[in-house]
């Protein structure tokens, strides 16, 4: 019996009777991490991994009924032993591992492989079959190491301050902003933080997670001096809005992995695309299920037939699972300037 099947609902277990991930309410969620299209509210009974409890309870409301299980830890339920294993995605990501007789299944929800500092580093694990997401799932994406980009970063902000300009940077306002904060050069001016991304700011250093000061950038007047010379984090749908008039003359910067399109940033229309993605990279989708020692390899939402047609290639028992999962890093109408911020 196949450990994970889909339903109508959602990823099911069915010796265990319950959904990671559902997309429609359900009685019992096992929950991989907080963005929009993985953590829904109206389940009766939400699990996840402990460092993810402040954010889930910030997004879904702080009355869920909520159980949490450190990294590692082990719970028997119904037959099926399950642990939750660091994705490195975002703060409290999680691989749900699944065993019952003597089968092991991995979930790996959303993942990327190069440790940032603000959440558990992605951690292989051992199974029989792996359920692999492929947001990026096409030879074309490769990023760069995550120091240039926050040194790119750095350079376009000091030039901005050079010439009295502010630098708005518009990415995602949970992971993604957090992680750009943790890592650029925060002696170069004051950050102000929009109101989407100073509440899970807060949420991250409760959680024990370095970041610099932050201002709400609803508390600075227009023509307050330090605009000239501010970073400010904002969320995709802030781009072009009657918001951005505050801070007078400009540099607006987007980042995100479908930067690496020459198509995508034109369509954005910004100063600047900085490639950072929040997900696995080519490279790193294929090092992460070569580590799980896998033999079949389901792939979900993203570039799925190219990837299972690669692995298939490769002699695995590859095949694609049909979800309701968007790209929480933006959706792709976000990144090319139709819609606003996903969640």
């Amino acid at each position: 019996m196949d450990l994970v099947i889909a339903r109508p609902e959602g990823l099911y277990c069915p010796p265990g009777d319950f959904y990671i991930d559902p997309w429609r309410p359900v009685e019992r969620s096992v929950i991989t991490h907080a963005h929009g299209d993985h953590a829904r509210g109206g389940n009766q009974h939400y699990l996840a991994a402990a460092p993810g409890e402040g954010i889930l309870r910030s997004r879904l409301g702080q009355d869920i009924n909520l159980q949490t299980l450190p990294y590692g830890e082990r719970l028997q339920h119904h037959g099926v032993t399950l642990s939750f294993h660091p994705a490195g995605h975002v703060l409290g990501s999680a691989q749900v591992r699944l065993e019952h007789q003597g089968e092991v299944w991995v979930a790996s929800g959303d993942y990327k492989v190069e440790p940032d500092g603000t959440c558990a580093p992605f951690e292989p694990v051992k199974c029989h079959t792996f359920i692999t997401e492929s947001t990026f799932g096409l030879p074309i994406y490769r990023w760069q190491p995550q120091a240039q980009i926050f040194e790119e970063i750095n350079q376009w902000w000091r030039g901005n301050i050079a010439v009295g300009r502010a630098s708005v940077l518009l990415c995602y306002s949970f992971g993604k902003a957090q992680r750009i904060l943790h890592g650029i050069d925060a002696s170069l001016g004051p950050i102000l933080a929009h109101g989407a991304v100073e509440p899970l700011n807060r949420v991250y250093r409760e959680a024990g997670v370095r970041l610099p000061p932050t201002l709400y950038a609803g508390d600075v007047k227009k023509n307050d001096p330090i605009m000239g010379q501010a970073l400010v984090i904002a969320p995709p749908s802030a781009g072009g809005s009657t918001w951005m008039r505050r801070f007078g003359d400009y540099s607006d910067g987007f980042a995100s992995g479908w930067m690496r399109l020459r198509g995508t940033r034109r369509r954005r229309g910004v100063d600047r695309g900085f490639v950072l993605s929040d997900h696995a990279d080519w490279p790193g989708l294929l090092w992460a299920i070569e580590q799980t020692g896998a033999e079949r390899v389901m792939v979900t939402h993203g570039s799925v037939a190219v990837l299972v047609r690669h692995l298939r290639e490769q002699g695995l028992d590859a095949q694609g699972f049909t979800t309701e999962y968007g790209d929480d890093e933006e959706d792709i109408a976000s990144a090319v300037g139709t819609a606003g911020d996903a969640s």
